[in-house]
Formats: structure tokens, C-alpha cells, sequence
């Protein structure tokens, strides 16, 4: 086998871009590990700052405090279920409405997609919408936590292009020759071929749901529909703050807890995105390159 031989400006650029590009993997992935380690070690080595490489006087103590709050369990299950509807509907949306766009016979379709681009660029604001939240009785109920972002306007361009891309125009006429209705073909041949612009609008919703927040602290009153990232929220801020007598028992120990609880908080919260990814990093990649190349 033939071999090219580099030649000495070649090796230094190797070098040098190797180098870089390790350092910028180093300083991303960096404070993930001191996340990681810091939850698991002694909260005073964590405040003296002596915890930088490797975890000291190991301890799962900043974990148990934080799932001995009940409500926890209670987040958890909150979270999972506005996730799990809130990406149904998602996806059910955000797939007609690209498939929809993407057919050439749709009389006014770039109107519409005016004016979901619109939509990106200017917006109401959050007095509006509480205001239109509030009229349509969603307000301190589970649809305020599903319904306001049910449609994403850069999830259904990436749709879009997808399906102009990827669907043939071809294969819905002789789908129609053979007595195929539109409903059918978009449900029977266009959805399963369409896997994996599926699993990235999954992703996005998902995460987006999951981690959301600000939509709970405007919308919801009722704690038994908090989703975890209120419930954390409400934790650091009773430790720091207030020091619940449930969780810690003086105002030494809370400071001392205080900080390797953040960081057990932060895992605990990462937790489900962390294991969903990697069932759908296959399709991930391949759907973010087709979807945003444009016909």
C-alpha cells in the first residue's frame, strides 16, 4: 500500500491541530467531570475547592438528601409524563403540518410558511400569552405545560425539507394509480420512511420538555403538577435560603451540603436525556445533515 509522506509543515499542523482540538474537547467536557466527581465527594473538600481531578472522601450523602424530599418522585413522574405527551403531540403537528408544506399542489403554501417564519423573529411576549393562556382555562392545569409550545417553527422547516428531499414526488403518483389516499400514503409509506427526521423532532421535544421550567413557574400553582426542574429549583432554594428542617437538621450542615447538592441535582435532572440518547444517536446525525439540505 501506498503511503504519502507528509511532509514537515504538514506534521507541525497535525500536531498543532490535534492540540487544539483536544484542548477545546478538554474544556468542554471538564466541568461535566467536576459536576460528576463534585456530587460524590465530601461537600467540605468541594467548598475548600481541593476537589479537581479526582472525587475525595467519596459519599452518596448529597444524593440521599435530595431523594429524601418526596416531592422528587413527584417531579419525576410529572416530567416524564409532560415529555412523553407533550413530544406525541409534537411530532403529530410538526410532521403533518412539514409533510403538508412540502406538497406542491398546497394552494398558498408559502404564505404559510411566512408567516410561521414570522414567528421566529417576533413574538407577543409573555404578558399575551399568560393572557391567552388564562382564556382558554389551561392555567394551573397540565395543558398550559404542553399546548402553548405544541409547534416549533424551525421543526417544521427542518420537516419541510426533509420531505422535499427525501419523498419523491414520483412515489405519491403511483401511489395514487393504485388508489392510495393522501392520509394513507402519509401514514403507510411517508412515516416510515421518514425514521430518522422522527427521532431528531423527538429529541428536541423531548429535552425542550424536559428541561423546560419557566412555563411551570408562570402557569402552574398546584405543586402536585411540578415538574422536576421546579422541584430542584424549590430544594437548592430551601437549602440556600430557608434550611427545611426535613432535609437538614442546622445551618452549618445546610452550607456545607449545599454545593454537592447543586451538583446531584444537575445529574439527577440529566439522567433520562443521557440514557435516551443513545437509542437514537443512529438516526440523530443522519436527520440533521438531510434536513438542512435544501432542494
Amino acid at each position: 500500500m501506498n503511503t504519502i509522506k507528509k511532509s514537515k509543515a504538514d506534521r507541525i499542523f497535525d500536531v498543532f491541530n490535534y492540540s487544539l482540538m483536544s484542548l477545546i474537547v478538554l474544556a468542554a467536557l471538564y466541568p461535566l467531570y467536576i459536576i460528576v466527581i463534585s456530587s460524590f465527594s465530601d461537600p467540605y473538600a468541594v467548598n475548600s475547592g481541593s476537589v479537581w481531578l479526582f472525587p475525595k472522601g467519596f459519599t452518596l450523602e448529597g444524593y440521599l438528601r435530595i431523594f429524601e424530599y418526596d416531592k422528587i418522585w413527584m417531579g419525576y413522574r410529572n416530567s416524564l409524563f409532560y415529555a412523553v405527551i407533550g413530544t406525541a403531540i409534537n411530532l403529530s403537528l410538526t410532521l403533518t403540518a412539514g409533510y403538508a408544506l412540502s406538497r406542491s399542489d398546497l394552494v398558498g403554501r408559502n404564505m404559510i410558511m411566512f408567516f410561521i417564519v414570522f414567528t421566529m423573529f417576533f413574538g407577543g411576549g409573555i404578558i399575551p400569552s399568560y393572557l391567552l393562556v388564562k382564556e382558554l382555562g389551561m392555567v394551573n392545569t397540565i395543558w398550559s405545560q404542553v399546548i402553548p409550545n405544541a409547534v416549533s417553527a424551525f421543526n417544521i422547516i427542518i420537516a419541510r425539507t426533509f420531505f422535499q428531499t427525501t419523498i419523491p414526488k414520483g412515489l405519491l403518483e403511483a401511489a395514487q394509480v393504485d388508489g392510495c389516499s393522501t392520509t394513507k400514503f402519509f401514514l403507510k409509506i411517508v412515516l416510515p420512511l421518514s425514521v430518522p427526521i422522527i427521532a431528531v423532532i423527538a429529541l428536541f421535544s423531548a429535552v425542550a420538555h424536559w428541561n423546560s421550567y419557566f412555563q411551570a413557574l408562570i402557569y402552574l400553582r398546584d405543586e402536585n403538577l411540578f415538574p422536576l426542574q421546579i422541584v430542584l429549583r424549590e430544594i437548592l432554594i430551601m437549602n440556600e435560603a430557608q434550611g427545611d428542617t426535613m432535609m437538614l437538621s442546622s445551618d452549618s450542615e445546610l452550607k456545607d451540603y449545599a454545593e454537592i447538592m447543586k451538583y446531584g441535582a444537575i445529574i439527577v435532572a440529566s439522567i433520562p436525556v443521557l440514557v435516551l440518547y443513545p437509542f437514537i444517536q443512529k438516526y440523530f446525525v443522519k436527520g440533521v445533515m438531510i434536513g438542512s439540505i435544501k432542494e
